[in-house]
């Protein structure tokens, strides 16, 4: 190859790889975009949450048994409740985004980690009580299981009741 086109090739080389530092650069999420998109993370765990855990709140309040359910969705709030610390441990606070969690939490995530066990617990034992088919010791354990989502929200969420 002619020194030429060597030095050709090398100047667009430069130029490509300059233009898409460039773009890459541009593309990175700012301080508040990533905080808009934690925010969004924890909530959408938290409506699965909710959307497994009020066919199993119905059955506590009289709505028909049904253990299947019931286990079911217990054993997903055990799978997804690991995930709790790791989604709160971005700290939102500073930034103008829409949120019920108290800025405490920042400060407690050891706690945060042991309330997200517990729920990992309590659910597991729900899960296992419903595999048994027995309504009366499902909806037994279903105190705690319950618990374990109140004694966070009480501590650190915003109360909008």
């Amino acid at each position: 190859m002619s020194k030429r086109v060597i030095a050709v090739l090398t100047a667009f080389t430069i130029l490509i790889s300059g233009a898409m530092l460039t773009a890459s650069a541009q593309d990175a999420p700012t301080p508040e975009e990533q905080a808009a998109a934690a925010v969004d993370t924890r909530k959408s765990l938290f409506k699965l949450f909710i959307h497994n855990l009020r066919p199993i709140a119905a059955m506590a309040q009289g709505a028909p048994f049904n253990a299947e359910i019931a286990e079911r969705n217990a054993r997903r709030i055990a799978a997804m409740a690991p995930m709790i610390p790791e989604l709160l441990a971005h700290d939102t606070r500073g930034f103008d985004v829409e949120t019920t969690a108290l800025d405490k939490i920042w400060d407690n995530q050891d706690d945060i980690a042991a309330k997200a066990q517990a729920l990992v617990d309590n659910a597991n034992a729900f899960a296992a009580a419903a595999a048994t088919g027995e309504m009366g010791a499902t909806l037994g354990a279903f105190r705690a299981f319950g618990g374990s989502c109140g004694n966070c929200h009480d501590e650190y969420r915003v109360d909008n009741d």
